[in-house]
């Protein structure tokens, strides 16, 4: 029986890549395992020398780790987009966020923001100092710990205004979506796989990769709140501002 094929993937994509690799041990008798955690960590261990055949992350990280050789060359590839969105507690008030001006005051008016670790993380903090709140703000900024979902620290009571990838933040109880950030405070995320130099299965890795790629890849994403690299379709998901996240 040949072993499972190993992956790797940060917190966002990983009840995607669950159901991707149900469908594929389904269709294509190929076993895939994933475990997930937080960027910064996957991204440290690929470092130190993990034992895998599969990265699925934030662009940006993946994109370093194939220029320092941790990658086979050519495999990297775009795969999926996601938008951060704005949530609250369920059963709070839901903001609008039709404008910046909502924005601002669903900021304001807010008494803890909960957002996450990695460049999703960077890229709101960037945003609320593009805004002029960074000193408004300072106090009432909590950043969930590393592989923890944002969406936990509303439904535990520890803010009242959190901001996270759709695809982990829709699906958690205890959390009421209030919708994407608008216009150009838009933050999107690109989420990129390749085989890592240190596969043990580099071929059945790649295929599997591929059928990440597929229409069925695409199908799947979009159920989670992604839409497939290259997508023009709009949705949850919104635009591609360039922004990286995870």
């Amino acid at each position: 029986m040949n072993t499972a094929i190993c992956g790797l993937s940060s917190m966002a994509t990983r009840l995607l890549l669950a159901e991707l690799s149900e469908r594929i041990r389904l269709e294509r008798g190929l076993a895939v395992r994933f475990e997930a955690a937080g960027g910064v960590d996957i991204a440290r261990r690929v470092r130190e020398g993990a034992e895998a055949d599969l990265l699925v992350l934030a662009d940006g990280a993946l994109t370093a780790l194939a220029q320092e050789g941790h990658l086979l060359v050519g495999t990297a590839r775009p795969l999926w987009t996601s938008q951060v969105v704005a949530a609250v507690p369920a059963g709070s008030p839901v903001p609008p966020l039709d404008s910046d001006a909502d924005l601002r005051a669903a900021l304001r008016s807010a008494r803890k923001i909960a957002y996450s670790t990695g460049p999703s993380g960077t890229a709101l903090l960037d945003l609320i100092g593009r805004l002029g709140l960074a000193d408004a703000l300072a106090g009432r900024l909590v950043q969930a710990p590393p592989g923890v979902p944002v969406g936990s620290l509303l439904s535990g009571g520890r803010a009242d205004l959190a901001f996270q990838q759709h695809s982990e933040l829709m699906d958690l109880p205890g959390v009421t979506i209030a919708g994407p950030l608008p216009g150009d405070t838009a933050i999107t995320s690109t989420f990129s796989g390749g085989v890592l130099a240190s596969a043990s299965r580099p071929g059945p890795a790649l295929e599997v990769l591929d059928f990440f790629g597929s229409g069925t890849g695409a199908e799947i994403a979009r159920a989670r709140g992604m839409r497939a690299s290259g997508d023009s379709g709009e949705g949850c998901s919104g635009p591609p501002d360039g922004s990286s996240a995870s």
